[in-house]
């Protein structure tokens, strides 16, 4: 699949909106997309964009060739595994010219943010043959400059320590506009160095990249820009993130850019922060994960983390229940797989974890705060949660099962009848 086969299958689908008239990529685009289902942009500054073609699970399925039902099950079986080759070329080296990010529609989304934000990005880095792909904000600085945010600890962010070690610029690639399924492993908390094999698995087919003259290899694309991350530093933010609240400007890393490639006539990738497509990206790849750590000590039927919780900070945990201890084990598994994940809640295989209400529902006859509330005060958290200070947070796991040596008190009951009785 590539980004113009999966946005040609929903125009063949009728599942995209079309707009043809002339729209700013200074506030009206994002404005226009908010809340929004896929939708394509013939003319934003000239250029062509696409919103939103990820952002709802129904989205991610049809990316994935999976049921949403099955989605989360689907994902915690794959290995990280699969088939990578370098190719000699790429559409994206159709144009190839100095870097000038003027001749992109990159998107300013709200009022008050610190720049045009590029935020669809795979960045690709490699040193000393370690090579890491994953998603970073750049928020445009000139024409051939981006500041980068990286998280203190994370894959790039240790190879960048480790050049600037050796004295060196780390070189990075920027990729725009990929195939959905990079975007996913490149989104998805993998070993090290396995994004592109595990886009290899999710894909079903190799995933080919092409190298670089800075040596670094990078996925077919509708934009490529090559670059270094240097020691410079720069002011980057303020960025609305997903909680859709501001995050903090911190002095970040500058990325000096030196080729832009493009197609004849690239689809820019415009992702929305605090979107749909923000939340999918980010929260999904979770879901597998907490998955696999939760069966490792309970029946686990289904995990998700929900809309409401930003679709990062709340997770709802289905089991089979066996044990009185299986809901406590299970909180204490989704906190392990999502260090980010500030409430739990573990509920029976008879609620819908779909639907708000029979949550409600779960939480309302199953759940005794005394007794089933359990709390972890003074822990890492996320920075992202504005109620937390610098990181630190008190987290809360909720046990809204049914008692087993009272099952019949909880059980729901529904008429069954044909209704022809009576007199």
């Amino acid at each position: 699949m590539s980004f113009r086969g999966f946005i040609e299958g929903l125009r063949d689908g009728g599942l995209i909106e079309e707009i043809a008239e002339p729209v700013s990529a200074n506030l009206e685009a994002a404005a226009r997309g908010w809340g929004r289902g896929p939708i394509f942009f013939r003319n934003i500054d000239g250029h062509q964009c696409a919103m939103n073609l990820l952002g709802t699970r129904e989205m991610l399925g049809r990316a994935l060739g999976v049921a949403v039902p099955q989605m989360v099950q689907h994902l915690s079986g794959l290995e990280y595994q699969g088939r990578v080759r370098e190719v000699d070329s790429s559409p994206f080296q159709e144009v190839v010219s100095e870097p000038d990010l003027s001749r992109l529609p990159v998107l300013t989304h709200f009022e008050g943010d610190g720049g045009p934000y590029i935020t669809s990005a795979v960045v690709v880095s490699e040193l000393s043959g370690h090579l890491n792909a994953c998603v970073h904000r750049l928020m445009v600085l000139d024409k051939d400059r981006l500041a980068a945010r990286l998280v203190p600890g994370r894959h790039t962010h240790q190879l960048y320590q480790a050049a600037l070690a050796e004295g060196r610029e780390l070189p990075v690639a920027i990729a725009i506009g990929v195939d959905p399924l990079v975007l996913i492993a490149a989104s998805t908390r993998v070993p090290p160095q396995k994004e592109f094999e595990y886009a290899s698995a999710l894909r079903k087919t190799p995933v080919e990249l092409v190298r670089l003259d800075n040596g670094v290899p990078v996925p077919h694309a509708e934009i490529v820009l090559e670059g270094y991350l240097t020691a410079e530093r720069a002011r980057e933010g303020p960025f609305v993130d997903i909680t859709g609240t501001r995050d903090l400007v911190r002095e970040e890393p500058v990325i000096r850019l030196t080729r832009m490639m493009t197609r004849e006539r690239p689809i820019y990738h415009g992702l929305i922060p605090a979107g749909g497509e923000h939340k999918m990206l980010m929260g999904l790849p979770y879901e597998p994960l907490m998955f696999r750590e939760v069966s490792k000590v309970a029946k686990v039927r289904d995990v998700i983390l929900t809309e409401g919780g930003c679709n990062y900070f709340h997770a709802v945990v289905q089991i089979e229940k066996t044990g009185e201890e299986d809901p406590l084990r299970a909180i204490e598994a989704a906190f392990r797989a999502h260090g980010s994940l500030k409430h739990v809640l573990v509920v029976d295989t008879d609620i819908d974890i779909y639907d708000p209400k029979d949550l409600e529902y779960a939480i309302a006859t199953r759940m005794r705060a005394d007794e089933d509330v359990v709390m972890y005060p003074n822990v890492r958290g996320s920075t992202l949660d504005p109620r937390s200070v610098e990181g630190m947070t008190t987290k809360a796991g909720v046990n809204a099962t049914a008692r087993l040596d009272r099952r019949w008190k909880f059980s729901r009951v529904t008429p069954t009848g044909s209704g022809k009785g009576g007199r």
